[in-house]
């Protein structure tokens, strides 16, 4: 993944003075998880007295926890013995990342392609333009819209991607490395996710340990990481992370894999871009919280 090519985020921290990035970042996945559980335990907003956590937008500290994703393993769990269908199903539900399109799809739907294309086709916003861009494939010299990449495309190579991805011996970077070469995306995002959602499923096939690319928004945090700790790159940077949690967060649900850290200096990223004043809180940024 080409993570400083066309970064609309590299320069989001410049100029910020963070004295212990590694504390900061274990800090925000501690106030994170704690408004996860007093939100779940239906507690009043705010669930924070941050101010920024009280108006920004931030996803949860452990991707399962999400609503989209939570929504793609329900609708996935069905096809994890069959392997060219789960791929089939993850790389669809990608490209997507709306949550109630994602529901409304059942087993008989998703597998009859006329009828499938038909309800997917049938709303008004069909994918979640907002979460990352998703540029056409070209596939075999045939360019292939977002739209009918997920209703056709997907569907008619679901054996070779099987196949492709089977080749990088469970390395997340290797697999994604491996389509793209086929897809010909310049943002890979997409793709990268995908491929780690495998490993929810078949960890036989995409190793939940394995290194992970880093994408345009975790590059700038972390740089700062690797900087603090000495490291040549991203790769290590996540791995010694992994190995403080104990010290730092020894109390934490479940130990950290190389794409929690890469997820979560994203999150980081995002939080300080608040505290430089480089991100604001307004548009899809802004968090209104629901009142039902």
């Amino acid at each position: 993944m080409n993570s400083e090519l066309n970064n609309p985020y590299a320069n989001a921290l410049n100029g910020l003075e963070l004295k212990d990035p590694v504390l900061e970042f274990f800090n925000f996945c501690k106030e994170r998880e704690k408004i996860r559980i007093r939100r779940e335990k239906k507690e009043s907003f705010p669930w924070s007295n941050d101010t920024i956590f009280q108006n920004g937008r931030f996803l949860n500290v452990f991707r399962e926890d999400d609503r989209v994703s939570r929504s793609i393993i329900n609708f996935a769990s069905k096809y994890k013995e069959n392997l060219p269908l789960l791929v089939q199903a993850l790389f669809f539900a990608r490209w997507c990342n709306k949550q109630e399109v994602i529901e409304s799809i059942s087993d008989d739907l998703f597998t009859n392609k006329k009828l499938f294309s038909e309800k997917i086709k049938s709303f008004k916003q069909w994918c979640n333009f907002n979460a990352y861009p998703v540029e056409p494939i070209n596939w075999n010299d045939q360019e292939y819209s977002r739209l009918d990449s997920a209703v056709e495309l997907f569907d008619n190579i679901k054996n070779s991607l099987a196949d492709l991805i089977c080749k990088a011996d469970g390395n997340v970077i290797v697999a994604t490395n491996i389509v793209n070469k086929r897809f010909k995306m310049v943002n890979d995002f997409p793709i990268f996710m995908a491929i780690i959602d495998i490993a929810w499923f078949r960890p036989d096939i995409i190793k939940p340990t394995s290194p992970v690319p880093t994408g345009i928004g975790a590059v700038a945090y972390l740089n700062r990481l690797q900087e603090y700790l000495g490291l040549d790159n991203h790769e290590d940077t996540c791995e010694r992370m992994i190995g403080l949690q104990k010290q730092y967060w020894p109390d934490a649900k479940r130990e950290f894999l190389p794409i929690d850290i890469e997820y979560l200096s994203c999150e980081c990223r995002k939080y300080f871009s608040y505290v430089n004043g480089t991100k604001k809180f307004e548009g899809k940024n802004k968090f209104i919280p629901y009142k039902g």
